[in-house]
C-alpha cells in the first residue's frame, strides 16, 4: 500500500502540472484576485507551478509573512499560514511559495496514508484502493495540491478519527483542536468524537451527558476555535471577525445574520431563471448547487450503508453550516473534506461503473485545473 499510495500520488501530481501547463496554451492568464502581479508572477517559478497559489493562496502567503496586517484577512484561520511561515524559516533558501506548496503536498500525501489506516479498520484493501483513487481524482482535488487549507485539514480530520478509534483520546483531542484552528468546521469534530467516546465507553449505563464530562474531548477540542476568537477579540475587538468579514470576499455572503437553507435555494433558483446559460455566472452556481445535493445524497447513502455514525456526525454540519452565510459559494471545494463520500464510491460493486465515474472525474479535474490555474474562479 505504501508503493500504491505514493505511486498514484505522483501520477496525480504530474497530471495536475500537465493540465496547468496545457492550460497556458488554451487560455490567457486573467487573475480575478489581488497580488498576482506582486507575489506570483515575480516569484521566478514557472507559471504551471505558481498558479497553484491562485486566489486564497496569495492571502495565505501574505499572512504567513506579515500576519493579519491586511484588513479582513481574518476570515482565514491561523494554523495553516503559521505552519507556512515556520517552514519558510527552516527552508529559508527556498522561495516562500515553493516551500509552501511543497509542505502542502506533503500534508496531502500524509493524509492519504492516514486515510488508508482509518479505512482499514472497516474495509478490505481492494475496496480501499478504489477509495484512494477516487479521493485523488475527485473533480476538485486540485485544491489538495494548491496553497489552500484542504490538505492540512484533511490530515488533521482523519488523524483525529484514527486516534479516537485507537482510544488515544488526548492525541485525538489535540489534533481536533488543531483542526479547529485551521477551518471553522473543525469544531464539528467535538460532537463526532464525543459520540466515539460514548460508543467506546465500558459503562454504557452511564448517561451520555455524564460520560462526556469525563472525556478530554469536551475540554480540549473547542480550544482551537476559542483561542483564535480570544486573539481576534484582543487585537480587533470582535471575536467573530472571521464571520463578520465574510461579505468583503464577495459571493453575497452574509456576515451579520444566518440565512436558512430554503432561502439560499430560492436565491439559486432566481439565478437560474435570470442569468444566461452560456456564461460562467450561470455554470458556477449550477456546479455549487449540484455539488451540495450530490454530497447530501452520498451522505444519505452512507447512512444506509452503515458508514460509521461519528464520521457522518461531523459531515452533516460541515456540509450545511457554510450555506448559512446565504450562499453555496465554494461548495464544490468544501465537499472534499466529507470523506464518507469516498467509501461509498469505493464500495460500488461494478468495475465498469467505477471506471466510468473515474473517467468522468478525470475529465472534470483537468478542466477545473485549467480554469483555476488561468485565474478563473472555480470554487
Amino acid at each position: 500500500m505504501i508503493f500504491f499510495i505514493f505511486h498514484f500520488f505522483i501520477v496525480w501530481r504530474i497530471f495536475l502540472f500537465l493540465a496547468a501547463y496545457t492550460g497556458s496554451f488554451i487560455l490567457p492568464f486573467q487573475p480575478r484576485f489581488p497580488y498576482a502581479d506582486t507575489l506570483l508572477i515575480p516569484s521566478g517559478l514557472p507559471a504551471w507551478l505558481w498558479s497553484f497559489a491562485n486566489f486564497d493562496g496569495v492571502h495565505y502567503l501574505t499572512i504567513s509573512r506579515y500576519g493579519y496586517s491586511a484588513q479582513f484577512t481574518q476570515v482565514f484561520f491561523p494554523l495553516y499560514p503559521l505552519l507556512l511561515g515556520l517552514v519558510n524559516k527552516i527552508l529559508f533558501f527556498l522561495p516562500r511559495l515553493f516551500s509552501g506548496l511543497m509542505v502542502t503536498n506533503l500534508f496531502f500525501l500524509s493524509a492519504l496514508f492516514v486515510f488508508y489506516r482509518l479505512m482499514r479498520m472497516d474495509f478490505n484493501v481492494r475496496q480501499i484502493r478504489w477509495m484512494i483513487v477516487f479521493l485523488l481524482f475527485f473533480p476538485l482535488s486540485l485544491y489538495f495540491g494548491s496553497l489552500y487549507t484542504e490538505s492540512l485539514f484533511l490530515l488533521l480530520l482523519l488523524s483525529a478519527f484514527y486516534f479516537a478509534r485507537r482510544r488515544h483520546w488526548l492525541a485525538a483531542s489535540v489534533v481536533a483542536a488543531l483542526a479547529g484552528s485551521t477551518r471553522l468546521v473543525g469544531v464539528f469534530l467535538l460532537p463526532a468524537l464525543l459520540w466515539e467516546w460514548y460508543l467506546q465507553s465500558n459503562n454504557k449505563k452511564v448517561s451520555l451527558l455524564l460520560s462526556v464530562t469525563r472525556s478530554p474531548v469536551t475540554y480540549v477540542v473547542p480550544l482551537g476555535l476559542l483561542v483564535y476568537m480570544v486573539y481576534l477579540q484582543i487585537n480587533f475587538g470582535d471575536p467573530l471577525y472571521f464571520w463578520h468579514a465574510q461579505p468583503v470576499f464577495g459571493a453575497e455572503r452574509s456576515g451579520s445574520s444566518i440565512v436558512l437553507l430554503p432561502q439560499v435555494l430560492w436565491r439559486y433558483l432566481k439565478i437560474f431563471k435570470t442569468v444566461p446559460k452560456n456564461s460562467l455566472t450561470f455554470w458556477i452556481p449550477f456546479t455549487e448547487l449540484v455539488s451540495f445535493f450530490l454530497a447530501a445524497v452520498f451522505l444519505i447513502i452512507a447512512h444506509l450503508k452503515k458508514i460509521r455514525f461519528s464520521y457522518l456526525l461531523f459531515s452533516w454540519p460541515a456540509l450545511i453550516v457554510p450555506s448559512l452565510t446565504g450562499t453555496l459559494s465554494s461548495m464544490p471545494r468544501y465537499v472534499l473534506i466529507l470523506f464518507p463520500i469516498f467509501p461509498i464510491l469505493g464500495l460500488i460493486a461494478s468495475s465498469k461503473i467505477k471506471l466510468t465515474i473515474l473517467a468522468f472525474f478525470v475529465i472534470l479535474l483537468a478542466c477545473y485545473t485549467i480554469l483555476f490555474t488561468r485565474g478563473l474562479w472555480v470554487s
